[in-house]
């Protein structure tokens, strides 16, 4: 059996997972990363995406829309901007994600008029929003 780390998964509402894990598959902001047991210590940002933990007790999916995600040799901790179970998303919520994302393009846009870059990273997490619901068919 492969070795375990401790994974914890927080939003600003609460905790939603706290667990032992032999892996987590994180969709990092410049790629999608796995750690596990005695993985380089490592903190990355996150995009929306899908974050798997696979451990002894079958695996765990969560939506994430953006936050960090620390990694250490002994374990995971991701404090996600908003996250909910895959199981539990709806297309409503997915809507809503989708809005607040317009919503920060459309302010980049009129804040940084001649300056692309805050308008190209909130184009890219609004198409990054608009993939999550692709993947989980919503």
């Amino acid at each position: 059996m492969a070795e375990t780390m401790q994974f914890d998964l927080v939003s600003p509402e609460k905790r939603l997972a706290s667990a032992q894990v032999v892996s987590v598959q994180i969709p990092g902001a410049d790629g999608d990363m796995t750690a596990m047991a005695g993985h380089s210590p490592t903190i990355t940002t996150l995009r929306p995406g899908v974050l798997t933990a696979d451990g002894p007790e079958g695996s765990m999916e969560f939506v994430v829309t953006g936050g960090f995600a620390e990694i250490s040799a002994r374990g995971v901790t991701v404090l996600a901007e908003r996250a909910l179970p895959k199981q539990d998303m709806t297309s409503a919520d997915h809507a809503d994600m989708v809005k607040d994302a317009e919503a920060a393009l459309e302010k980049a846009k009129s804040n940084f008029e001649n300056e692309p870059g805050p308008v190209d990273d909130a184009a890219k997490l609004l198409a990054d929003m608009v993939a999550v619901g692709d993947h989980i068919k919503l």
